[in-house]
């Protein structure tokens, strides 16, 4: 064998070896843990447990470890989230969803039927019929920029004739910063006002909001198409399944419908009056 054809081998064994520990290297890269985040509603401990099942049930259709991330509040959440890409996977608010679609190039994949609104409630022993009764009284709100922030900011309008806004953490504390009299009124989620008025809260609903649409999940551009098609495809037929009608039972919703950019459209409005919009 000549000196240059022994050369030219040579350089092809090298080019081989460089071709596959670049592709090695690619594959090794592929994170196996994805992340899944969800709207703080309720405490971390809770967010966690409650949407453990739908971490699993996503686990299992992809072959990737998926873990539920939490957050202590809502401005804690807006913070991470007007950033840039955190996680690979969020299921949030229409007014959060649409702001990742366009800020971050974030893919819708599946979202929750119909829509959700926010009622403003008071102990039955003061029942109101008008919101503007709750002038300069404490309404318990989950924090800036919740859909429930933004709509008690929208009854009240006029910074001279509003009500004393009281941040809550999540859910739970409202419920029971209402009950035991800490605040006159509170806005929460309406699924929420009604799950406790069905277990005897001694409740009144003042008004009820304008509906958005559902939550959503979305996924970040950095995971791959495969991934996110395997996962909307095991989303919108999960009720079609055992293990997807289990999933869903676990975290208490019917089922998953297809969703598009176009459904959430102009929801990020509410978000505009919000440092780092």
């Amino acid at each position: 064998m000549s000196r240059n054809s022994l050369l030219v081998q040579c350089g092809m064994g090298l080019l081989l070896m460089t071709a596959v520990a670049s592709i090695a290297s690619t594959a090794d890269s592929q994170p196996q843990t994805l992340t899944l985040a969800i709207q703080p509603v309720l405490t971390p401990e809770k967010t966690i447990k409650a949407y453990a099942p739908l971490a699993s049930y996503l686990s299992k259709v992809t072959g990737k470890k998926i873990v539920v991330k939490a957050n202590v509040n809502f401005l804690a959440y807006w913070s991470t989230i007007s950033k840039a890409p955190k996680y690979d996977f969020i299921l949030d608010a229409a007014h959060f969803t649409d702001y990742r679609i366009k800020k971050m190039k974030y893919i819708v994949l599946a979202k929750i039927p119909d829509g959700v609104s926010y009622s403003i409630i008071t102990l039955d022993e003061n029942l109101l019929l008008d919101p503007e009764e709750l002038i300069g009284k404490r309404v318990a709100t989950l924090g800036s920029p919740s859909i429930g922030a933004a709509r008690l900011d929208a009854l009240f309008p006029n910074p001279l004739r509003q009500p004393i806004a009281v941040e809550i953490a999540n859910v739970d504390e409202g419920i029971k910063r209402l009950l035991s009299k800490n605040v006159y009124a509170a806005i929460l989620p309406t699924p929420i006002v009604s799950r406790e008025m069905a277990q005897g809260k001694p409740i009144n609903v003042v008004t009820t909001t304008r509906q958005v649409p559902h939550i959503a999940l979305s996924a970040s551009p950095s995971v791959n198409t495969n991934t996110r098609e395997i996962i909307r495809k095991a989303l919108v037929n999960a009720h079609k399944t055992a293990d997807g009608k289990a999933m869903l039972k676990a975290i208490g919703f019917a089922k998953f419908d297809p969703a598009k950019p176009a459904i959430y459209a102009g929801q990020s409005d509410l978000l505009k009056a919000y440092w780092g919009y």
